[in-house]
């Protein structure tokens, strides 16, 4: 059922347990019943209701609070989104409830020192779609580079040579990194278009090349962007919104 995108392994389990899958016309409620490939898999309208009320919500995460849980004392994203700080410009139909931070994780990370967009799912379809091991949606980062001393106009004191390695060439833990696109955006910032996430590996990425990071913010996943949503508010992802 995960494999073909009906729902998460763990939103699969519930709805066997539940009664709510039948093969062949047939309600199944024992975990681990084997399926061939030529049977049909039918979900039962409850648990398509069900699914109908899970949450995405995208945040602009500033500087100071990680993606998951809390660790050495910094607080996790999640606790950014309360009703206060829901953006005025959300323009989505839900009705803030309590029942929407259960099980509310984050689909791809960003870093303690990093901001921009962070999207937190109890969507398991939305889960595997940004962070799944085949996921082929691009994330969009703009990050601003020191080269050495030089932290003004440093596109012009960059090697081209460096910049064709940063777009394909380099490894991380011994693992070849999957081509980037890699470009300037003004003379001290640049846009990187990845479509994995290993963890810091645009910071890890320039240190490789000598460039330092001085901030980096994540604008785009997918078709979604982080527009004009302001540090520290959040949205829901809109009924008619994908990634």
């Amino acid at each position: 059922m995960s494999e073909l995108g009906l729902c998460s392994r763990r939103e699969a389990d519930e709805w066997i347990e539940k009664g709510w899958v039948l093969v062949d016309g047939e309600r199944i409620d024992t975990l681990g019943t084997k399926v061939r490939p030529d049977q049909r898999i039918e979900i039962d309208p409850a648990a398509e209701a069900q699914q109908m009320k899970l949450v995405t919500v995208l945040i602009h995460k500033p500087v100071g609070y990680v993606s998951g849980q809390a660790e050495d004392g910094y607080q996790p994203a999640i606790t950014l989104v309360t009703p206060e700080n829901r953006w005025d410009g959300d323009h989505s139909d839900n009705r803030f409830s309590i029942a929407h931070l259960r099980q509310l994780a984050p689909a791809g990370r960003l870093d303690i020192d990093s901001t921009g967009l962070l999207v937190l799912t109890q969507d398991g379809r939305v889960a595997k779609q940004l962070i799944g091991g085949h996921s082929d949606v691009d994330k969009e980062y703009l990050v601003r580079v020191s080269f050495g001393d030089v932290e003004t106009d440093v596109e012009s004191h960059f090697p081209p040579e460096s910049l064709a390695q940063l777009r394909h060439g380099l490894e991380l833990d011994g693992v070849p990194l999957k081509p980037a696109m890699v470009s300037w955006q003004n003379g001290e910032q640049l846009r990187f278009v990845l479509r994995e996430g290993k963890k810091r590996q645009i910071r890890r990425m320039c240190e490789l090349v000598g460039l330092q990071v001085l901030g980096l913010k994540r604008v785009r996943m997918g078709h979604v962007m982080l527009g004009a949503l302001p540090p520290g508010q959040w949205r829901y992802l809109a009924a008619d919104e994908s990634f």
